[in-house]
């Protein structure tokens, strides 16, 4: 992960409104630069970096000399970088793959850009030429980004929502509107000479479910089976397989259940055949007697990996829970349940590893209709549309939770199941063949590895385990043990004004007040603005989004 800031148009001091950019340093460790725009003092870029790719020329905002009018401040990745200086015979000058996004601006413009780029990215573009500012953002928010806009053109872009608190500009931070940038969208602004923008254009390059433009490119995977699981296996052992560009050491999380356990196999598999000499790390989480920790013990064995188990306390996983929550930036019940696990599993992997690049199965449970309540679906097409519904909400739910838990250490996060072409295809087949059949969810996943041995069988099968249930001892689940601990905490009075105090997505229980309250503390005023509802199962009758409250749920 990486750290972007930049403000546009200020009237105050930039030199105090850039203490606002080191919010965000824990998502780049390695080096900080803050800059001034020139001719434009009151325009300022800053950048936290996590060292990936080329140490030497890898420090933003980055500039080239051959187009030296373009600012360019980006968090990603950009995998196809080399077959796109390849097709369009792009002299690059760095070997950073962010350089691509100047390449194509300069030489196709912003649409063509952002509709080539295969990767997960958010960035800030200034044209001090032609006067322009642009944003962009990946199909699925993996990368964050967030904007404030106020109605004098004053602009300012941050990584995260705590960047841009305090930077109200006149105003109270509950009085402006802090938002998340959409996801799949790029943002073009008008530059005045006083600094200031104004928006002109807002366009959707990629929808969920379209075929990627950039896969047109000459060296992408083409698939030409009639098999769906075969394509399935190309692509997403494709997707594991650009995603090892990096310079610093790769490891896994591994929950044990389907998703990371694939992702794992997948991993270890191209990773050998890529000669990467040195064993995968992977490391798995939970409180004593966890059911993820002991799957994930079977499948670390089966693969050969170095494997690490870390085992947490009721007491040092309620103690987290507002450092969760500022890092999330959320109130969103089962985000903040699950974040605990994995924020303290990767401050572990921080201070007792070398491992910084880290795959994880986020994502298949939107894309492969994992959740329980799937199972009961009014039709193949209700199930299409919930799925590619999720898909389209993740920027504010599990890839927010992916994002901040790993960024906070310094980790950056790459999640093969979200990658373009791959979700692409698995959306392009029947509906119906994409729900849970014969009582198992995610069957089309599983199916199209049966009988492969890349991972234990028992694990390829396992029935869906939520996170934040899979890291709870089977006697008492992580939920109860929060609910336990709230309830001395907010009282039945509180509850009941709750709809007063809060009137948008007012909390029904103790455990959403209690996150509420926190919530608020951080961020006053921006509740409407950064999750639009609590996530809950769909077609379920429960006041509850942990799967064990559902009747279709199987302890394994």
């Amino acid at each position: 992960m990486c750290g972007i800031w930049a403000i546009f148009g200020s009237d105050e001091d930039v030199s105090k409104q850039c203490a606002s950019a080191l919010t965000i340093s824990h998502r780049g460790p390695d080096a900080f630069r803050i800059e001034n725009v020139n001719h434009f003092k009151n325009c300022c870029f800053g950048f936290h970096r996590l060292a990936i790719v080329d140490d030497l020329n890898g420090m933003q905002p980055m500039r080239v000399k051959s187009h030296p009018h373009i600012w360019l401040c980006y968090n990603g990745e950009i995998y196809n970088y080399r077959k796109v200086q390849k097709h369009y015979d792009f002299d690059y000058q760095t070997d950073c793959d962010g350089e691509a996004i100047i390449h194509l601006y300069a030489n196709l413009g912003i649409e063509s850009a952002t509709k080539l780029l295969d990767g997960v990215y958010a960035f800030i573009l200034l044209d001090t030429a032609n006067k322009k500012v642009f944003l962009g953002r990946d199909l699925y928010g993996v990368r964050p980004m967030f904007r404030l806009l106020k109605d004098d053109g004053f602009l300012a872009v941050c990584s995260e929502a705590k960047g841009l608190m305090g930077l109200a500009h006149g105003d109270n931070d509950h009085d402006v509107d802090v938002i998340p940038f959409p996801p799949g969208h790029y943002e073009a602004y008008d530059l005045k000479p006083n600094g200031k923008v104004t928006l002109t254009e807002r366009v959707q390059f990629h929808a969920v479910g379209d075929i990627p433009k950039w896969s047109e490119i000459e060296g992408n995977v083409k698939i030409s089976s009639e098999d769906p699981k075969e394509n399935v296996r190309v692509l997403i052992k494709e997707a594991v397989r650009k995603r090892l560009m990096a310079q610093r050491r790769i490891g896994c999380l591994l929950s044990g259940g389907l998703d990371s356990s694939l992702i794992c196999g997948l991993l270890c598999e191209t990773a050998k055949e890529e000669g990467i000499a040195y064993p995968i790390q992977t490391f798995s989480i939970g409180m004593e007697g966890s059911p993820d920790v002991k799957a994930a013990r079977k499948v670390a064995n089966a693969l050969n990996t170095e494997h690490y188990e870390i085992l947490f306390t009721e007491e040092e996983g309620i103690a987290a829970l507002e450092d969760v929550i500022y890092i999330l930036e959320t109130y969103d019940i089962t985000t903040i349940r699950a974040s605990v696990g994995m924020y303290l599993i990767s401050k572990y992997i921080q201070k007792m590893t070398d491992s910084v690049v880290i795959f994880s199965g986020e994502g298949a449970d939107e894309l492969c209709q994992g959740y329980i309540y799937f199972h009961k679906a009014p039709s193949a097409e209700d199930a299409d549309i919930e799925s590619k519904r999720l898909l389209k909400d993740l920027y504010m739910y599990d890839n927010l939770r992916a994002d901040r838990t790993t960024a906070a250490a310094g980790l950056e996060l790459r999640v093969p199941m979200l990658d373009h072409l791959f979700s692409a295809y698995y959306l392009s087949i029947e509906p119906k063949d994409r729900q849970p059949q014969k009582g198992v969810e995610k069957y089309l996943l599983r199916s199209a590895f049966d009988g492969l041995d890349l991972i234990p069988n028992e694990v390829l099968w396992r029935p869906k385990e939520a996170f934040s249930d899979g890291v709870s001892s089977e006697k008492k689940s992580w939920f109860e043990v929060l609910q336990d601990y709230i309830n001395t905490q907010v009282n039945d009075e509180l509850l009941e004004d709750a709809p007063k105090k809060f009137p948008f997505n007012p909390p029904k229980t103790k455990e959403g007040y209690f996150y509420r309250q926190v919530f608020q503390k951080f961020f006053p005023g921006q509740a409407e603005n950064l999750i639009k509802y609590i996530w809950m199962p769909k077609w379920s009758q429960t006041d509850d989004p942990s799967a064990r409250t559902l009747k279709h749920y199987k302890s394994s």
